[in-house]
């Protein structure tokens, strides 16, 4: 390369207002490439050389999503986003995060965040689900309902549950906050494996599902909010943090290849799981009751998420938890009940919306 135009690509890389992580490949007006070189650089620059030809210098974008323009936008951008975050870090000194709340995202892929208004002009704030998702839950369901296990399938699954109650009621005891959000952790697991396993399998033999792969997931989706509405309630402690990651390893391993020999057995242990459940929250309710656990206002997430009163209690959450865990017992007995009669899940139609 020459000394003319190492200068020039030393000036190229000097001058970018934007630092982007780029491979530069500069070429003469012939298309001769002259040098390659790994740069943070911005931008397309052409200089001339002393033999009145053209350099030209371009880029190939590697992990930046900036939007391109000109040089004097993106000072201006460079400019608005460095006195944006001098803002923010005078504000989080002070304990404010308004600017940062505040702050939009920008991208090149004219992806831009929608804005949404509830029905009383107020904004929407929660970006994990949106209005048209949250619903009123069903609390007049029948919650003594019980599946007695007949065949040998039946009884592994149910004495499985058995099983697993005993350490989390051992490790628990009556801290019923923790225990639900580890509930949550390990129930929200199933309906994603599920879900997924049937995704994969309607693609490889070119058919439709039934609905059984959307209601799986929502199920999976509704018990990962419930997670994150006793997030707002307990908060763990890092050996409950440590537990997670181990009995959430295992339990998905262990799951999905229930899944892959026997989706009778796998559908018949959740909802066994979800009888548990039921059981739990009936204890939980039993405690706040008794006063012994202190029923606090609900959570602001909970509030929207089921469209609760604005006065609502934790005692009201856990009234419509107990309910969304008695529409998943039926859902996942039922779905065993069709593969024990030898049909699968798409001849019939999936409970869409069973809540």
């Amino acid at each position: 390369m020459s000394r003319q135009g190492s200068k020039l690509l030393a000036n190229a890389v000097r001058d970018g207002s934007r630092r982007l992580f780029s491979t530069i490949t500069m070429t003469d007006s012939t298309k001769t490439v002259i040098s390659r070189h790994r740069q943070a650089f911005s931008g397309d620059q052409y200089y001339p050389n002393n033999n009145n030809n053209i350099l030209m210098i371009t880029w190939m974008r590697h992990s930046s999503s900036v939007a391109l323009g000109d040089h004097k936008a993106a000072g201006a951008g460079a400019a608005a986003a460095a006195e944006e975050n001098q803002q923010d870090s005078s504000s989080a000194a002070t304990g404010g995060g308004a600017n940062k709340k505040g702050k939009e995202i920008m991208s090149y892929w004219g992806v831009t965040p929608s804005k949404i208004v509830k029905e009383d002009g107020t904004e929407w704030k929660w970006t994990c689900f949106r209005p048209w998702e949250t619903y009123e839950a069903d609390t007049s369901i029948d919650l003594k309902k019980h599946h007695v296990p007949v065949t040998f399938l039946d009884k592994i699954a149910y004495y499985t549950v058995k099983a697993l109650r005993y350490p989390t009621d051992l490790f628990f005891r009556k801290r019923y906050g923790c225990r639900a959000m580890m509930l949550e952790t390990v129930a929200a697991v199933p309906g994603m494996v599920g879900g997924m396993l049937l995704h994969c399998k309607s693609l490889r033999r070119f058919e439709h599902s039934g609905g059984w792969i959307r209601a799986l997931l929502e199920e999976a989706e509704n018990e990962r909010m419930h997670l994150m509405t006793f997030m707002e309630v307990a908060k763990p402690r890092w050996y409950e943090r440590a537990l997670v990651i181990t009995v959430q390893g295992i339990f998905f391993n262990a799951y999905f290849l229930g899944y892959l020999i026997s989706p009778k057995f796998a559908h018949r242990m959740v909802g066994y799981l979800e009888e548990e459940a039921i059981h739990s929250y009936t204890q939980f309710l039993k405690e706040l009751d008794e006063g012994k656990i202190e029923n606090v206002p609900a959570p602001a997430i909970a509030i929207d998420y089921w469209r609760l009163p604005a006065n609502s209690t934790l005692r009201d959450v856990v009234m419509v938890v107990r309910a969304d865990e008695a529409h998943h017992r039926d859902v996942n007995h039922f779905a065993s009940d069709i593969h024990y009669q030898g049909r699968q899940l798409k001849e019939a139609p999936a409970p869409l919306g069973y809540h």
